[in-house]
């Protein structure tokens, strides 16, 4: 049961006190193997099937580091603006939880392969707001503890608990922000923009999905008050582990809320983690937080240090691919839309499949229409993004097609959508077996006509008299008859032919 904290409101805290950020957000890349040996990164296998003698940390196991996952740092470190550093080493950050089989955690300390850099974010007023990067290096994941016999799933009322050392040794690259001042009133929308901005900046790069809700990508929420911009920073906590935008956002907002009420009571702020609660958007107390001298780091013994040329971090920064914001800038002149709808599209995660529904053959105002509406609401209904529902670019681009060529209409055309996503197989499938085509035979949509205007002799003479407006009720009974099968606008325009109307 979630522990509930009196809070300030949000006003009177942001009236009191100035806000300071740090962001950690650690990123799994998507290599084949882990870090530091040969084991497979594949999710979904048995329990600890993926392990071997060094990623358990077995006696006489030496670690070799994974190339693949040195050069997705580099280019990390390049996206984000950073220096890359021509030296630097692994170390042991020594500290005991039992998901950890080696009692250390194989990361970087003082020595990280990219440092000091930013990422630009764009908020959703248009105001672009610098992050500063302190740090990008490189580690591997620890393994994956599951407490049973509890309501809540946490360790806290469990009757025993199981470990699952497959995750144990997947590469993860942890990207650090400096302290993040100025923001204001507007810290959470800056973290919540920040995370959705390195989120399509790694998966541009292709290094990782960067699936938050699979735990791919995750963010650690460091907060602290001061009471003026001048002011010393405050005590933080940090809150760990939030997997998605929407979270991010709110714990920002909950431990502005929290420390201002604590301090405003005379109180003083503990430096702990916290647990984030998606059900309500608090956080309640982890542990006291440890400081860097705690893990007793020292230079990793069995690996020897990373010395990126120059040559090939050059080429490298030079095979970069566009970046989301220059894209999305790009992008939103092509398709003539407002920045507030391009960052609706963005919202969606739906700009790769409009890309690519486009590449596919449909226009873009079409490719837009359906992934922003039909498919926007179902996966909004299933609490997914679009580009995680069971249909693809190239079958939403075969709908705007038969729709272009009058083979279908607009509610023919969502309810083969429901079909496609219902597994019933391809849009041409489900346009057959449900009999979904538009009634195109002149003589059925001529016979239906004539009925309705026979069946609706008033509304027919206000037609006579000029008042066209009324045609729509003759266009609906129509399409009532046809069950919704004909095409709206033929079908108007053979009304007003059979009653010598023209518009």
């Amino acid at each position: 049961m979630t522990t509930f904290t009196e809070l300030l409101s949000y006003e009177d805290a942001l009236a009191s006190f100035d806000p300071v950020m740090g962001l950690e957000v650690h990123v799994e890349l998507g290599t084949k193997t882990k870090m530091f040996c040969g084991c497979s990164t594949e999710l979904g296998a048995e329990p600890n099937s993926q392990t071997c003698p060094t990623c358990l940390g077995l006696p006489g196991s030496l670690p070799v580091v994974n190339a693949i996952g040195i050069e997705s740092a580099i280019k990390i470190g390049l996206a984000l603006n950073c220096e890359i550093a021509e030296w630097c080493r692994f170390a042991r950050k020594n500290y005991f939880y039992p998901d950890m089989p080696k009692n250390f955690q194989t990361s970087q300390y003082d020595e990280p392969i990219a440092f000091n850099g930013f990422l630009d974010v764009q908020l959703e007023d248009g105001e672009i707001f610098r992050v500063e990067i302190e740090r990008a290096h490189m580690e591997e994941d620890t393994g994956k503890s599951l407490h049973v016999g509890g309501a809540t799933g946490r360790i806290h009322g469990a009757s025993h608990s199981l470990l699952d050392y497959n995750r144990a040794g997947i590469p993860l690259i942890e990207i650090v922000t400096k302290p993040i001042e100025g923001a204001g009133e507007r810290a959470p929308e800056v973290a919540k923009a920040y995370v959705a901005e390195l989120r399509e900046v790694i998966k541009a790069l292709g290094v990782s999905e960067a699936r938050m809700d699979k735990g791919q990508m995750r963010c650690d929420v460091n907060l602290s008050l001061r009471p003026t911009p001048e002011s010393e920073f405050g005590t933080r906590s940090e809150t760990k582990n939030v997997n998605s935008l929407r979270s991010v956002e709110r714990a920002a907002r909950f431990e502005i809320q929290r420390h201002a009420a604590v301090l405003s009571s005379g109180g003083s702020i503990v430096q702990e983690t916290r647990h984030f609660h998606e059900e309500d958007g608090s956080t309640t107390a982890g542990r006291i937080k440890d400081n860097a001298e705690d893990y007793r780091y020292f230079p990793e013994p069995d690996l020897v240090p990373v010395a990126p040329a120059r040559d090939w971090v050059e080429e490298l920064r030079a095979g970069l691919p566009e970046m989301p914001r220059v894209r999305r800038n790009r992008l939103r002149e092509d398709w003539d839309v407002t920045e507030h709808d391009m960052q609706s599209i963005l919202n969606a995660g739906a700009v790769d499949s409009i890309v690519a529904t486009i590449e596919a053959g449909a226009d873009s105002a079409a490719a837009r229409k359906w992934w922003m509406g039909e498919l926007a609401r179902n996966a909004n209904e299933q609490g997914v993004v679009v580009d995680e529902l069971p249909i693809t670019p190239v079958q939403v681009a075969r709908v705007a097609a038969l729709v272009a060529d009058g083979s279908l209409n607009d509610k023919l055309a969502r309810k083969v959508l429901e079909g496609v996503l219902a597994g019933e197989g391809t849009p041409d499938e489900v346009v057959e077996k449900r009999g979904l085509k538009v009634v195109s035979d002149e003589g059925a949509l001529g016979a239906a006509v004539d009925e309705a205007i026979a069946g609706n002799a008033a509304i027919a003479d206000k037609i006579r008299g000029g008042k066209i407006a009324a045609v729509g009720a003759l266009v609906g009974a129509v399409m009532k008859t046809t069950r919704g099968q004909a095409d709206a606008a033929r079908v108007k325009e053979l009304i007003l032919e059979r009653l010598g109307v023209s518009e």
